[in-house]
């Protein structure tokens, strides 16, 4: 039987002093906190009230064990209490984790404008390690995670935060030596430079999208930076987030390829634990990223 469901019949009947009047506090019947009560001294070993046909006293041994488990009793339901007003408080630790080239975007700028907003909550913000299973951010310690692609995972839940905006670019050097794409088709002519998650390239907006898969893989790297260092020098063709490369771009080092189709945009997805009953810390956390995405859009740093 519970321990604790004996304690508290215990404690009660230590505080009323009978079975009876216990029963009535507790809303049960006096033989059952009877029973509760010799289950207890089976369970301790000793006996812990003297029964008289009148009255209920505490032994010596049941004096001390009342006053040890009402401590219990009151610490755990404080402590139930805390976590309560934890869990809608908009405080404790938070931990958060993304693959690298995302926190370099502006996610990045967001999680630290957040963590300025709301002292109380300690964030934790890593970059990497993340595994392709969509749940094990979770079973590692982590509250939140960020992706970019469409999850069909009903262990997680998710959350569109902002759209992140690529461009199919390439180097002054590199179209002057191999000459520019006139069609999304000329990709299968040239070198091209590949995130090992994203061998293929879908070109153009809605109906008239296409997609290409890359036949000549110069270079491949799980670093869009890296990528887009081996563009800068010339490399072959890059399907770049747009934010690293916006600098290259306003230069001139880097030039877009088929500005008139475009590149369609990937969504920012936080994808969080299961349930209805979402912590107030993560919410705040949530609703604070769509807003500042909202007021600092990518659209913004289109060269």
């Amino acid at each position: 039987m519970d321990r604790l469901l004996l304690m508290h019949s215990f404690v009660t009947v230590a505080q009323v002093g009978s079975f009876s009047g216990a029963a009535k506090r507790l809303g049960s019947s006096g033989s059952l906190v009877s029973r509760h009560v010799a289950e207890l001294e089976r369970q301790v070993g000793v006996r812990l009230v003297n029964r008289t046909a009148r009255s209920v006293s505490l032994t010596e041994p049941g004096q001390r064990y009342a006053t040890f488990a009402a401590r219990i009793l009151d610490e755990i339901e404080a402590e139930d209490v805390g976590i309560a007003h934890l869990h809608d408080r908009a405080e404790g630790t938070l931990s958060v984790i993304c693959p690298k080239w995302i926190g370099s975007l502006d996610l990045g700028d967001a999680i630290a404008a957040f963590s300025a907003a709301h002292p109380k909550i300690n964030v934790r913000f890593e970059l990497g390690g993340m595994s392709d299973r969509t749940y094990d951010f979770l079973d590692s310690g982590f509250d939140i995670a960020f992706h970019t692609r469409d999850l069909r995972d009903s262990s997680v839940r998710l959350k569109k935060i902002s759209s992140l905006p690529f461009v199919l670019c390439a180097s002054r050097d590199y179209i002057e030596r191999n000459g520019a794409l006139e069609h999304p088709n000329d990709i299968a002519h040239h070198d091209c430079l590949v995130h090992v998650n994203d061998p293929v390239w879908r070109i153009g907006r809605g109906h008239a999208s296409t997609l290409h898969k890359i036949r000549t893989i110069a270079f491949s790297s799980n670093s869009y930076i890296a990528l887009q260092k081996a563009a800068v020098l010339g490399r072959g063709l890059a399907l770049l987030p747009q934010r690293p490369a916006h600098d290259h771009l306003l230069s001139g080092a880097l030039q877009v390829l088929l500005p008139e189709l475009e590149v369609p945009d990937r969504p920012l997805y936080a994808i969080y634990g299961p349930g209805h009953d979402t912590p107030r810390k993560i919410s705040v956390f949530l609703d604070f990223l769509a807003d500042w995405f909202s007021r600092n859009p990518f659209s913004a740093m289109r060269p």
